[in-house]
C-alpha cells in the first residue's frame, strides 16, 4: 500500500514537472522577441519603454568599431538568410532581404538629362533623334527607349548609426528586482544624413531580440563589443546588451495614444527633459518597491 502511494506521489510530481516545463517552453517560444521571458504570474510591475541609441556616442562606440559595426553584423546576417527582418516593432509583418536592401538605400536616376543640358534646351527627343537613320539610309526602325531605371545605392554601415530598442521594464516579485526585458531592435536612416532628402528618420527594419542573440552567439568573430581598455577582454554583442554596456535615452513610454514624448510635451527639447524625468521616475518606483 505504501509503495502504491509512493508511486502515485512520484507520478503526480512528474506530471506537475512536465506541465511546468510545457508552460515555460510555450512562453519561451512566444513571438514577443524576448530572450528570457518572465512568467506573467511573477510580474508585479511592467512598463513598455522605447529607447534611442546613437552609435556615434563614445559609450556606444565599442559596438560600432571599424569593420565590426553592429549594423554590419545584422544586415549581413539578413543577406545571408540567417536573420528575419520585420516592418515594425510589433514583429508581425516580415520583410524580405531585397526589401531591407531597398529601405537602406538611396535612389538616383540612372540616366536622363542633367540640369545644364536642360538649360541649354536639349530634350529627350533630341537624344532619340541620334538613333534615327538619316534620309536615304537604310536601317532598322529605332526601338523606343526604355525609361531610366533607378539605381539603388546602399548606405554604408557606418552611416546607419541610429538604433531604437523596445523593452519591458519588469519588476519580478519572485526575485525582487527590476529587469530590462528587451523585445526588439530597429534601425533607421538618420534624418541628418546627406542623402536622406526627406529630412526625417526613415525606418529600415526591426528584429526580434531573441533572434539577434542567436545570430550574435553564432558569429563570435563578427559580433564583437570592442573593449578599448583591454584587447583580451572583448565581449560578444549579446553580453554587451545583457550587461547594459551602452548609453540610451527614452523617447516613448507606453500611453493610450501611443505618442512619443516630444509629441506629448510639444517639442523635442521638452521631450528630452521628459525622458530624463521618466528615467528618474522608474528608478524611484523600483526604490519604493524595495522600501515598502
Amino acid at each position: 500500500m505504501n509503495k502504491f502511494f509512493s508511486f502515485a506521489a512520484l507520478a503526480a510530481s512528474l506530471t506537475l514537472s512536465v506541465t511546468a516545463s510545457a508552460q515555460e517552453q510555450a512562453t519561451t517560444a512566444s513571438s514577443t522577441g524576448s530572450y528570457r521571458p518572465i512568467p506573467p504570474s511573477d510580474i508585479l510591475f511592467r512598463k513598455t519603454v522605447w529607447r534611442q541609441i546613437d552609435l556615434r556616442e563614445k559609450q556606444n562606440k565599442p559596438m560600432f568599431s571599424a569593420g565590426k559595426e553592429i549594423s554590419r553584423v545584422i544586415f549581413e546576417a539578413v543577406k545571408r538568410g540567417e536573420l528575419q527582418a520585420y516592418k515594425n516593432d510589433s514583429l508581425t509583418s516580415t520583410l524580405t532581404a531585397p526589401e531591407v536592401s531597398a529601405n537602406m538605400s538611396s535612389s538616383e536616376a540612372a540616366a536622363g538629362l542633367t540640369d545644364e543640358e536642360k538649360a541649354l534646351g536639349f530634350t529627350a527627343d533630341d537624344d532619340a533623334a541620334w538613333d534615327k537613320p538619316k534620309k536615304g539610309q537604310k536601317g532598322k526602325k529605332p526601338e523606343p527607349k526604355k525609361p531610366a531605371a533607378p539605381v539603388t545605392n546602399e548606405y554604408r554601415y557606418v552611416d546607419l548609426y541610429q538604433m531604437e530598442m523596445k523593452e519591458d521594464m519588469v519588476f519580478d516579485k519572485k526575485r525582487s528586482r527590476m529587469y530590462h526585458d528587451i523585445k526588439s531592435l530597429g534601425f533607421f536612416v538618420p534624418a541628418t544624413l546627406g542623402d536622406n532628402t526627406s529630412g526625417i528618420e526613415k525606418p529600415i527594419a526591426y528584429f526580434k531580440y531573441s533572434d539577434l542573440v542567436r545570430v550574435f552567439r553564432a558569429n563570435p568573430d563578427r559580433a564583437v563589443w570592442f573593449n578599448p581598455q583591454n584587447d583580451a577582454q572583448h565581449k560578444n554583442l549579446a553580453d554587451a546588451f545583457e550587461l547594459w554596456l551602452f548609453n540610451s535615452y527614452i523617447v516613448k513610454i507606453s500611453n493610450p495614444n501611443d505618442d512619443r514624448l516630444d509629441v506629448v510635451y510639444g517639442s523635442r527639447q521638452q521631450g528630452i527633459l521628459a525622458a530624463q524625468q521618466a528615467a528618474s521616475d522608474l528608478i524611484e518606483y523600483e526604490y519604493n518597491l524595495w522600501s515598502f
